[in-house]
């Protein structure tokens, strides 16, 4: 069970990344209450969650 969860955070980790690749890429808009927020952010919201899904990864192949 503790493998599954690992993949499945892991996964969930990786989408989060590469949505945030895809906004740098593309340069869209976000507006959060009325502030737009800045697209550099999203540099930050790919590299910390790429690197939760390596780590999770990781430790799903030190696991098995």
């Amino acid at each position: 069970m503790k493998n599954t969860a690992l993949r499945v955070a892991g996964l969930i980790f990786f989408v989060a990344a590469i949505m945030h690749l895809l906004r740098l890429i593309l340069k869209l808009e976000v507006i959060i209450a009325g502030y737009v927020v800045p697209v550099w952010f999203s540099a930050l919201g790919f590299i910390f969650p790429l690197s939760l899904s390596i780590w999770m990864f990781k430790s799903y192949q030190a696991q098995k």
